[in-house]
């Protein structure tokens, strides 16, 4: 069986086919057409379509599949559909402010752009695109350690807020090259992920003969060669290095790295080594991967500044509980000793007001900035952006709120009254 890379495109990862340096190549420009068709859209759903038609299925269904029979990934965006928000009347909404305290620091909106491996894939140095939308929007942004640009490289190019998430790998001095990497680099936080002690059984890569190291079979030549767009446009500009993964092996060969990172989990990685992360790194420090209302107190007991309520998009675990349902007892655990930010499923403005009302204190998009990426760009992440705040923004107007901060349960239907 050929190794699959375990990570995540919610949450952070990448297949490595073959590698050519791109990180002093400049990003290609999008197409008129591409950008024309993303502005077009009015809501998430049609960019993922559009992200559907350009990427040949095999690179589509890593970023958009879920675990085995994919009912959390399904259950993580239902969840929403299932709050009723309880609107007020005769409030004088003609304006609504959206800025919203992001770990300490005002952010422009109640979300970031979470980690997300894969993205040089959908778009060719697709991370310094989602990064510089971030920064152009006054949110942060959460670099995977799987991406293709390093990161010095992105602190090289853009000017916002950087989080840097890491793994937590068997070799231990290499995590810890990671970490003060970012500390020299002046990254705001770290997300220390903790949902993935070993892959999930994504069938999907399965189907489609999707593995790394990279292996052409008549199926994904077939598909490859349904899409010249995309291969025209990645072969122009070279498949990603992963920049962040210098070291890993002894050759410092990009592809043996990324082939051997899902193999290379440390298992055993338990509380007091997140204890001595939480000793060593003197900035913000962002656990991501808990659902579990016991794990996020003991969290916020030993000093984490945000706690991401995540299953990692429904990539590793299949049939734990949707991020949406599980918030409200996480939030209840921490209380005021943590940030509690959403993680899964965000598809509408109207899921981001819900999840606000249920306690989180900002949520995090990853599929659904890539899903704008893969369509067009950076056009495509600015058009995913736009598109949440259009609907946040509504939302806020309609159910008689007009700031972040007045958002809670009194905008939802009591639970007895839930469909």
């Amino acid at each position: 069986m050929q190794n699959r890379v375990h990570t995540s495109a919610s949450g952070e990862a990448a297949p490595g086919i073959r590698s050519a340096s791109s990180d002093n190549r400049a990003a290609p420009a999008t197409y008129p057409w591409l950008k024309a068709a993303a502005k077009r859209s009015r809501n998430i759903r049609s960019l993922r379509e559009l992200a559907a038609r350009r990427l040949p299925r095999g690179i589509f269904d890593f970023i958009d599949g879920g675990a085995e029979d994919e009912v959390t990934l399904a259950d993580n965006s239902a969840a929403f559909g299932r709050r009723r928000l309880l609107p007020r009347v005769l409030v004088d909404v003609a304006t609504a402010d959206l800025r919203s305290d992001i770990l300490g620091r005002q952010s422009g909106l109640p979300f970031a752009i979470g980690p997300t491996g894969g993205a040089g894939f959908v778009w060719p140095r697709g991370d310094l695109a989602l990064a510089r939308v971030a920064a152009d929007n006054d949110i942060p942004f959460a670099l995977s350690t799987t991406s293709a640009v390093s990161i010095e490289h992105m602190r090289e190019r853009v000017d916002g807020r950087l989080w840097l998430q890491s793994y937590i790998f068997r070799q231990r001095d290499f995590t810890q090259k990671l970490i003060s990497r970012a500390l020299a680099a002046d990254y705001e936080a770290l997300i220390i992920t903790v949902d993935l002690p070993v892959g999930g059984n994504r069938e999907r890569d399965y189907k489609n003969d999707f593995s790394v190291p990279f292996k052409y079979t008549p199926r994904n030549f077939i598909d490859f060669a349904a899409h010249p767009e995309w291969v025209f446009t990645t072969l122009r500009y070279g498949f990603p290095t992963f920049g962040n993964l210098r070291d890993f092996t002894p050759s410092n060969d990009a592809t043996r790295a990324a082939s051997s990172v899902g193999r290379n989990y440390d298992a055993s990685f338990n509380w007091d080594d997140l204890g001595r992360i939480r000793d060593s790194w003197p900035r913000k420090l962002i656990v991501k991967g808990v659902v579990h209302p016991e794990d996020a107190d003991r969290l916020a007991g030993m000093g984490v500044d945000a706690i991401v309520v995540s299953n990692h998009g429904g990539r590793q675990l299949d049939g734990g509980p949707a991020t949406l349902d599980a918030l409200p007892r996480v939030k209840s655990a921490v209380g005021d000793r943590a940030a509690v930010y959403l993680d899964g499923g965000v598809r509408r403005g109207s899921d981001i007001f819900k999840a606000l009302a249920l306690g989180a204190d900002a949520v995090l998009i990853g599929r659904t900035s890539l899903y704008g990426l893969a369509a067009a760009g950076a056009s495509g992440v600015e058009r995913a952006v736009a598109i949440l705040r259009e609907e946040l923004t509504r939302t806020m107007q309609l159910c008689g709120a007009t700031s972040i901060a007045q958002i809670d349960q009194r905008f939802l239907m009591p639970a007895q009254h839930q469909r």
